[in-house]
Parts: C-alpha cells; structure tokens; sequence
C-alpha cells in the first residue's frame, strides 16, 4: 500500500491530503515484537484460535480457560490492573500453548512488550553466569525479566527446591509484584492440596501430591494469590492422546 514508505497519503474531508503510518508498520513492530518475545520453536504457532477444546472426551475446564484467556486479552490492561493469571494443571493440557496464545494476542493486537522465559533454563542461565569465564552477569540475564511488560513464566515448581531457587523466585516474583508487571504462569502443582488432606505437619505432607507451596514455599504461593488469577485446567494428556507423535 505505501511501498516501502512507511506512510501513505489520506484525503481529509473537504480534500485536505495528509499522511498516516501504513498498516505495514504495526504488522512490522509486531512481527519484532514477537521475535524478541522468545517464544520457542516448538510454540511459535500456538494462539488462541488453534487452541482446541472439541476433542473427544475434552474437559469442559479446557473451554472455561480458554474464555478466561480471550477475556484477559480483551480487558488488557484497564481490567486486568496488572494481575496476570495462573495456569494449573496436570501435563499435556495445554496450560503453555494458552499463556503463549495470550502473549501472542497481546503483542500483535496490542503491542505488548513480552518475554516467554522458561524457569528451569532461567534458573541454569543464572548459574552459568557464575562461572568467571562467562561475561553475562546475573543481572543482565534477569533485567529483561524484571522489566518486561508481560511475562510468560513456563513451568514454575520444575526445579528442585533449594534455598537458592526459593531467593531465586522470591526474587523474580517481589519485583514484578512490586513493579506491577503482567506475569503469566504455568504449573504442573495444585495451588492448594485437597482441604484436610495432611497439609498441616511434615508426615501429612509427605502422604500426598507435592503442591506449588511445596515448590515455591508457601510465602510465595501466598504472593501469587495477589498477582495472579488461578485458572485451574484438567483433562487427558494432549500429547499422548490427540497430538501423539506421527508420521504421514
């Protein structure tokens, strides 16, 4: 439409001719925005349309988080306040493909500032950066982090709890809450175990499924419950089922 230019010619009313940005620079901002957005390979495709809940046997919690996200989208930023949502669920599910299909919504439709960080291959870049033959400093792995207006937080809880991953978490988490930044999260724990299941002493723990508090520690569970809105999903494990590996 522009040729290149970057700008086009209008007609006011009355004949007055001015110009205006092209539409080819919003699909272009986008398009870097969505470069520098890291988002894996393996989730580039994933938005909010090729989300799938029709499948046979598809839990109906799959379409409820699925309404939770396009309303997110849509609210963005007035609604949402800087609240961001949390993913639960058992694997396959689809808990990844909607956080990145929300991040995908919001930098092309609303040119969004965003980052897809995986916590496990954080927490390693973190560690990496110790080594005194690396020149990548902790801080300038974790300043794009911290700074991001919306941040995909991939598998929180993957990694064994240590002190250090509980800092390294509080960390992340208190300057994104304190900042006000968007984080979107996803997890394979429970937010909160079954009441009255054993969660009150150290033996009653150990007798059933470790939950985010257990990952995390419960100070910071009790930090998402202020940041984020839990969205619970269940069902079978996509991949095994409908996405199992093929070929042909």
């Amino acid at each position: 439409m522009c040729g290149g230019m970057g700008v086009r010619e209008v007609v006011r009313p009355g004949g007055v001719r001015s110009v205006e940005a092209c539409a080819c620079q919003a699909e272009q901002r986008a398009a870097r925005l969505l470069r520098r957005a890291g988002i894996p390979a393996r989730y580039e495709h994933c938005s909010l349309d090729s989300y799938h809940t029709g499948f046979e046997k598809a839990d109906p919690s799959l379409e409820a988080a699925l309404f939770h996200a396009r309303c997110f989208v849509e609210g963005y930023p007035v609604t949402t306040g800087g609240r961001g949502l949390l993913l639960t669920g058992s694997v396959g599910v689809g808990k990844t493909h909607l956080a990145v299909g929300i991040l995908h919504a919001l930098i092309v439709e609303k040119g969004v500032e965003g980052l897809f960080c995986d916590y496990r291959e954080l927490l390693k870049q973190i560690q990496h950066s110790w080594n005194p033959q690396v020149a990548t400093t902790e801080m300038e792995i974790l300043r794009p982090v911290f700074d991001a207006e919306v941040l995909v937080l991939d598998e929180l809880g993957a990694a064994r709890p240590t002190d250090w991953v509980w800092d390294m978490v509080a960390l992340v988490l208190n300057t994104r809450y304190n900042d006000k930044r968007t984080t979107l999260i996803t997890t394979n724990y429970a937010d909160a175990p079954p009441a009255g299941n054993g969660n009150g002493n150290a033996a009653g723990r150990a007798a059933r499924e470790e939950t985010l508090g257990d990952r995390i520690g419960e100070r910071m569970r009790s930090r998402l419950a202020e940041m984020c809105v839990v969205v619970e999903m269940r069902g079978e494990d996509f991949r095994r089922t409908v996405g199992r590996a093929r070929f042909g």
